[in-house]
């Protein structure tokens, strides 16, 4: 079940400085991920924002396989990144193992010389598998702390916006599109929401053919309630439902 593909749902955007305390200063969000039909697994995504003098904000997310999926092909991945006090990205590290599959990968965003530096190993052979560097925007922001800025928008159904985004490989401008409203059910009940459209794939960020959509809530809090990649048939969908919130 490739649950990979679910870390490139989180993208972001320039922001000022002031907007890193419009977001609540810590918050927890648990997801069930369902992929054709099934119950695929968990994901945990956290953000935790420390106070000045020195602003900055954490974001760990935790994706696991579960059920029937997992005794086919386990799947534990973790992504940890350090945002500044703009939510733009300074460091990100992923360690992933898939099925027999181990690799760490550690990027680092360095603002000054508008340079990311991209290291990925495999910690069973203990070889390096790619390591390079990329030109960046002065603010870039990576695929886990995005998410927090897409919270910040205010797009009406049939606005864009275009941002920023790096991978550590490479770097693009990504439109967002805010689509339409509609109801979406959850484990928390049906909340109020409008439906975002995020371009990352189809040869944006990812060669990848697919359709990324994320729901936030219609209110002040812009829950992301509901997150969806569509993917070729061979593949399918993958559905990340809020199961709660703290």
């Amino acid at each position: 079940m490739p649950l990979k593909p679910l870390l490139v749902l989180l993208v972001c955007a320039p922001l000022v400085y002031p907007q890193i305390n419009s977001l609540s200063p810590k918050e927890a969000l648990y997801y069930t991920i369902d992929w054709r039909l099934f119950t695929a697994g968990k994901a945990k995504l956290e953000f935790t924002a420390s106070p000045p003098p020195k602003p900055q904000a954490q974001v760990s997310l935790h994706l696991e396989s579960a059920g029937f999926v997992s005794k086919l092909f386990k799947v534990e991945d973790d992504y940890n990144s350090t945002l500044n006090a703009g939510l733009c990205a300074e460091t990100s590290y992923m360690t992933a193992h898939e099925g027999s599959r181990q690799r760490e990968t550690r990027i680092t965003f360095d603002a000054e010389s508008k340079k990311a530096s991209y290291l990925e190993r495999d910690p069973v052979k203990n070889s390096v598998l790619l390591q390079q560097e990329t030109d960046i925007p002065a603010c870039v922001h990576d695929m886990a702390g995005g998410l927090y800025f897409i919270r910040t928008l205010n797009l009406e159904p049939g606005q864009t916006a275009q941002v920023p985004v790096s991978d550590g490989k490479k770097s693009v401008m990504a439109k967002v599109e805010a689509q339409q409203r509609e109801d979406v059910k959850t484990p928390e009940g049906t909340f109020k929401t409008i439906r975002y459209e995020i371009y990352l794939f189809n040869g944006v960020l990812y060669k990848r053919p697919a359709h990324l959509n994320v729901w936030l809530t219609d209110d002040r809090r812009k829950l992301p309630v509901q997150i969806r990649v569509r993917m070729q048939f061979t593949i399918g969908t993958i559905n990340l439902l809020l199961e709660k919130h703290e």
